[in-house]
């Protein structure tokens, strides 16, 4: 299995200089832990970078940003509309935080600034739809590592929540076999959360970064939510080739 990473961000020169890995490498190194027979290919859409045709992966993920899905930059409305081509063939797509967003956005929903702020450090969140890619590993609580300001406030037609929080509600989405989108961020590390946060004084309250930072003592399941994202990905493919044959591109 082939997957396309959608690269929207990079990581901060400041934070490579603390020893942190790009974005792609983050999820690399992750999904490889995972199975060690994927194979990888990266986009950079922040700098105009896409595949030529939706078929030159198997399947695709969305990284997270610091730029918003609301954006006017044209590589984001590029993106935007490759998400939508991905949806309507049924290839499989996972869309991370600001991919999250996009894919919200790109089928109908609302993605606003949150009225309740930033979200950092780990969030908690309670799940309440447990589809079969989770396998033996259904867990009704998860925490991740957040860093946002935007969420998706109305999904659209089609969109199911499988869970939550008071915070963010909306928070893990499901569109079909084909589309998932998780507002937190499996690929962050704890130390690499605490740099994001640190780095961001003087631009978040002091009191919502102090929470934060306290915030990292707790369990985090990301290992868990990386094979999730894998079997999605294998259902995904599996359901595309029972699907009828579609026109190409």
């Amino acid at each position: 299995m082939k997957i396309g990473i959608l690269q929207s961000d990079r990581v901060r020169e400041s934070l490579r200089e603390q020893g942190f890995d790009d974005y792609p490498q983050m999820f690399m190194a992750r999904f490889r832990a995972v199975d060690p027979s994927l194979e990888f290919a990266v986009y950079r859409c922040l700098d105009g970078e896409f595949p030529a045709s939706i078929d030159e992966c198997d399947v695709y993920l969305c990284t997270g940003s610091r730029f918003s899905a609301l954006d006017p930059d044209e590589w984001i409305r590029e993106l935007e509309r490759f998400v939508v081509a991905l949806v309507e063939a049924r290839i499989p797509y996972v869309g991370i935080c600001f991919g999250h967003q996009l894919l919200a956005k790109a089928l109908g929903g609302t993605v606003e600034r949150a009225a309740v702020g930033w979200g950092v450090g780990i969030s908690q969140n309670v799940i309440e739809s447990t589809p079969p890619w989770m396998g033996g590993e259904v867990m009704h609580d998860v925490n991740l590592v957040v860093s946002h300001q935007d969420q998706v406030t109305q999904v659209p037609s089609g969109m199911k929540v499988l869970g939550g929080s008071e915070f963010c509600p909306n928070y893990f989405c499901q569109v079909g076999t084909h589309a998932l989108s998780i507002q937190g961020h499996p690929e962050f590390s704890r130390g690499y959360s605490r740099a994001l946060m640190d780095m961001r004084r003087g631009i978040i309250d002091d009191d919502v970064l102090d929470k934060g930072i306290e915030s990292l003592d707790r369990r985090v399941d990301d290992e868990a939510v990386f094979r999730w994202m894998v079997n999605f990905f294998r259902q995904g493919l599996e359901a595309l080739t029972q699907a009828p044959a579609r026109a190409m591109p």
